[in-house]
């Protein structure tokens, strides 16, 4: 993390509800907005979810009928996409007048994030041109989403990091992403062993904390919440 960087926040929760977090990320935006918060990043895991950008197309759902997911249209750009546990899903929710107010790189920032997430960890990826998200090589194989919301300068959404969990939802429930006969990977699955998304959460706060030069205070979560209730 940058010694001289500006301060921001990291509030860790557990398992939660997509539309839950939603309105968490609402309620900070509009603080980090009116100047009341400091840069804050939200990571989590979902419980099943597939999340359609404005970009959706109908077509691209397919999910079985008595499926244990639910599905909620979001803000986000992009298209759908699925979340559930064993993914790192990370909300950052910055104030782009601090950070150069430049959409896509912004978005090429994020990437980067997650590439230097994912080198601590010993794994090569790249981006794809042309296609969003964060990709292995060869074959290419998507690892992480992203997809984000910009209002008035200040983010919601972010990217989901495929760390442990079944892949199969983004083929057989939708067409992730748009993008037909895409393959889908974990980092269990390319490092051989299982991971833990608690694992994963001190390299995804370093990588952000480089790329944004933020130094980041850890922040209880129940106090997170209760301050943007």
């Amino acid at each position: 993390m940058g010694r001289s960087g500006l301060l921001g926040r990291v509030v860790h929760l557990g398992p939660t509800p997509y539309r839950e977090a939603w309105e968490l990320q609402r309620a900070i935006a509009g603080e980090v907005a009116r100047g009341e918060s400091l840069d804050t990043v939200i990571l989590l895991e979902h419980p099943p979810v597939v999340t359609l950008g404005r970009r959706t197309d109908e077509s691209e759902l397919h999910i079985p009928s008595g499926s244990a997911v639910e599905i909620v249209e979001t803000d986000r750009g992009g298209r759908s996409t699925y979340h559930g546990p064993g993914q790192l899903v990370c909300y950052p929710i910055f104030d782009l007048t601090r950070h150069g107010q430049d959409v896509k790189k912004y978005c090429r920032d994020l990437e980067e994030a997650l590439i230097r997430t994912l080198a601590a960890f010993e794994l090569e990826a790249t981006r794809n041109e042309g296609l969003t998200g964060i990709w292995l090589e060869q074959p290419p194989r998507k690892i992480a989403s992203i997809g984000v919301h910009i209002s008035k300068w200040v983010t919601t959404h972010g990217y989901a990091l495929n760390v442990d969990l079944d892949t199969a939802p983004f083929t057989e429930w939708i067409t992730a992403c748009g993008i037909e006969d895409a393959l889908f990977t974990t980092m269990a699955r390319e490092l051989g062993r299982p991971v833990a998304v608690d694992d994963v959460r001190p390299a995804a706060v370093t990588a952000l904390g480089e790329v944004f030069n933020l130094q980041f205070e850890e922040q209880p979560a129940y106090a997170a919440l209760s301050a943007s209730s």
